[in-house]
């Protein structure tokens, strides 16, 4: 008898059916610790002809991948190995075949973040646009038509609004919903709101698809919950909680054609930057007390918007006098030499906007910072 070599417990192989994916060709892939690598990479060489992938027999030898691995494969094994993404199939599925598994494959990668459900506490105006007189164009109009109609104006509003930063956050018939301030905040949203607004009206007049068009919109500033996400598929949209689009909706409801209305929060931030007339306090329903509307007329001629928005004058500088003085010296000299503008080099910061309308003799000059020089 032939001495058993130590530490070696030979055991006879054991035999796996194999049917390859292509080709007629029978074999058996033995377990581990099968009759020696060299006929088990023998076998991994007669596997990959079958395939027809005779070219990945050395790549395969070189990371010892024999025939006692082959069924622990997966997509990435084999990618490090070389092989392409259509070989890889074609290679899981013909290990699936040999363990009667189903073949698994690479979960997709995720090429589209999933829309955040997060709601934000913000200060926002909101628009409310309708058009009006669409009941009326429903009675004589044919309903294809009257689409065309409502088109053409939700597309108007659409683009009208976007240009001064407001986002379309629902369409309601012939109603539109904005928000200024949401997604993306300004520091001017009420004010691009009322722009927003009056453009609106000339730009509806201008339409005249089959019908002269006319607009009414509404406008309200204040604290609300926005974000949340309501419905699904197509119907969802970004809902918005608090008083101001109720306010805003109502102030809608109640102006003329071709009018912009806006409540006491809008107007307050305003300034002088537009043309308002008063039309005093409303009852609206379902908002306690009255309420002060303006309607927005025209963008007003002021000179600037430091001065429209500070209608109700400056506090004066404090401790700022000799620095007035020195700038008023150095105007005066230079409007000697025919300049009008003067630049404010300085180691303290100063307020810049505020030191030409600080004294009435520095009204007619601009300044422009420049980078501190050292002493």
């Amino acid at each position: 008898m032939t001495a058993r070599q130590p530490g070696r417990n030979i055991k006879p192989a054991m035999e796996l059916p194999f049917k390859p994916a292509m080709g007629g060709l029978n074999c058996a892939l033995p377990c581990p610790g099968g009759a020696g690598d060299g006929a088990a990479m023998q076998q991994i060489a007669d596997w990959l002809k079958t395939l027809g992938m005779s070219e990945y027999t050395e790549r395969f030898a070189e990371s010892d991948v024999d025939t006692s691995v082959l069924r622990d494969l997966t997509d990435q094994d084999l990618k490090e190995l070389g092989v392409s993404l259509g070989h890889r199939r074609k290679m899981l599925r013909a290990i699936a075949e040999l363990t009667g598994a189903a073949p698994t494959s690479p979960q997709p990668a995720l090429t589209e973040p999933k829309t955040q459900d997060t709601a934000e506490r913000r200060q926002v105006t909101v628009m409310f646009s309708d058009l009006v007189g669409s009941t009326a164009l429903s009675a004589r109009m044919d309903p294809e038509d009257l689409r065309e109609v409502i088109s053409a104006y939700q597309k108007c509003v659409a683009e009208t609004v976007r240009r001064f930063g407001g986002f379309v956050a629902k369409y309601m018939g012939d109603g539109v919903l904005v928000y200024f301030g949401y997604p993306q905040a300004h520091e001017d949203d009420a004010e691009r709101a009322v722009r927003a607004g009056l453009e609106l009206v000339g730009a509806v007049s201008a339409l005249k698809p089959n019908a002269p068009l006319q607009t009414r919109v509404g406008l309200a500033t204040g604290l609300v919950v926005v974000g949340d996400l309501i419905g699904s598929g197509e119907a969802q949209e970004r809902g918005i909680v608090g008083e101001t689009p109720n306010l805003a909706a109502r102030l809608q409801g109640i102006a003329e054609p071709n009018m912009v209305l806006i409540a006491e929060d809008t107007r307050r931030l305003l300034g002088n930057l537009f043309e308002l007339q008063d039309l005093g306090a409303r009852e609206l329903k379902g908002i306690t007390g009255p309420v002060r509307v303006w309607a927005a007329l025209r963008a007003s001629s002021v000179e600037g918007r430091f001065e429209a928005l500070h209608i109700t004058g400056l506090t004066a500088l404090v401790g700022r006098d000799e620095e007035i003085e020195l700038l008023l010296r150095r105007t005066t000299t230079r409007r000697k030499r025919g300049s009008t503008s003067s630049m404010r080099c300085s180691h303290r910061p100063l307020p810049r906007l505020r030191m030409p309308h600080s004294s009435p003799r520095c009204c007619r000059f601009r300044m422009m910072d420049a980078i501190p020089r050292s002493r």
